[in-house]
């Protein structure tokens, strides 16, 4: 196991603990990265301004530099920096924080859930996106249509896709501006008409970019919040009683879960300038990997980090993010996730019946689920 394969490893998390035993922030030889793996070091990396998103000479991956899908990769707030990250985030996060749960609640609940692996599937990674895009003005068909198309997309931000992935992802990018530009263009739907608004009318590219890129952080975030959250059920029985007696316990479950097991097991960061981190000299051009999930479980920033509490007290996590690159929809991630699991215990689709395995990734944690 390396840091990376540790991604999707079936349990990572020993092995996260023998590198935070070590130095927090260490150079790993072989994979020619530094590695950031205690709570002090991943804190200090993420609020560092020389830590940088993007490597200067290549803001967007050379696989997809030169097609639709590169073009809205550059554009993403997530990708950028400065003005290009400030400015769309100020756009998108008010709107986010006045959704009211009840509506994702709604929403959610009128979906017919299928029994069964096929079910969960559906719930995982078609609802979600389909709730924000009926959040966003689109019906309920072109809402689905919306969802299968992020899941092309979001293939350009892997470095394991294939060429075939990719050119997926370019024509995903082409029919997704296409159906945001003309929902834009109807005006009758006030979350998309305010984030439309804080943008400049000379931003109508970025504009569409950053709607195309909060489907796609629902897309694969909140897959993962409910992917392990029902695996931390499949795993413990006498936990997944007590939920299906007291749903009023979700919230606690899930916000355990984006913190014991988060969907984003780490992240990278690219050093803009020399600096100094934790005592250590960093040049330009280094590359550090960021171990969000190894830092969730640093017993400095959560006391007895290896057991899974409902009633943690002061909680801390790293999981959506920190500093200036924070998620703004972990709210709404984290409201559709409750009210997808609230509905899939509800039916009960027979949960010790499924198996699972992890969604290839760098990065991810991600379980894919099937019938036995």
């Amino acid at each position: 196991m390396d840091p990376i394969t540790a991604a999707t490893h079936a349990d990572p998390y020993p092995y996260y603990a023998t590198l935070r035993a070590g130095d927090g922030l260490h150079f790993d030889p072989h994979l020619n990265l530094w590695i950031a793996s205690s709570a002090e070091a991943v804190c200090a990396v993420l609020h560092h301004p020389d830590c940088h998103v993007r490597p200067a000479h290549e803001p967007v991956p050379h696989a997809i530099a030169e097609g639709p899908a590169g073009q809205v990769f550059g554009r993403l707030m997530r990708m950028n920096e400065g003005e290009r990250q400030r400015c769309p985030r100020a756009a998108i996060a008010p709107g986010l924080q006045d959704i009211d749960p009840h509506q994702v609640e709604a929403l959610v609940k009128a979906r017919w859930l299928r029994q069964g692996a096929e079910g969960v599937h559906q719930a995982q990674f078609i609802g979600p996106v389909s709730v924000v895009a009926q959040l966003l003005g689109f019906n309920p068909t072109d809402s689905h249509l919306l969802s299968e198309l992020t899941g092309d997309f979001v293939a350009c931000l892997s470095p394991l896709s294939q060429a075939p992935q990719l050119e997926a992802a370019h024509r995903a990018s082409e029919q997704l501006a296409r159906l945001f530009q003309e929902r834009i263009v109807a005006q009758d739907n006030p979350l998309l008409n305010g984030i439309c608004q804080g943008f400049e009318d000379s931003d109508a590219d970025r504009r569409i970019a950053n709607l195309i890129g909060l489907l796609s952080q629902t897309y694969e975030a909140t897959a993962g919040l409910i992917g392990n959250a029902l695996l931390a059920l499949i795993r413990d029985p006498a936990l997944h009683h007590v939920l299906r007696g007291n749903p009023t316990q979700i919230s606690r479950l899930l916000a355990e879960v984006q913190r014991f097991d988060p969907a984003v097991q780490n992240t990278r960061r690219f050093i803009a300038a020399p600096c100094e981190i934790l005592g250590t000299a960093l040049q330009p051009g280094d590359v550090v990997l960021v171990l969000l999930a190894s830092a969730n479980r640093d017993p400095q920033l959560n006391p007895q980090p290896d057991a899974l509490l409902l009633d943690r007290p002061n909680r801390r996590s790293f999981s959506f993010g920190s500093g200036r690159h924070e998620c703004p929809g972990q709210a709404l991630a984290m409201t559709i996730a409750h009210a997808t699991l609230d509905a899939i215990l509800e039916r009960e689709p027979g949960l010790d019946q499924l198996t699972w395995r992890y969604r290839l990734s760098a990065n991810g944690r991600i379980p894919l689920f099937s019938d036995r």
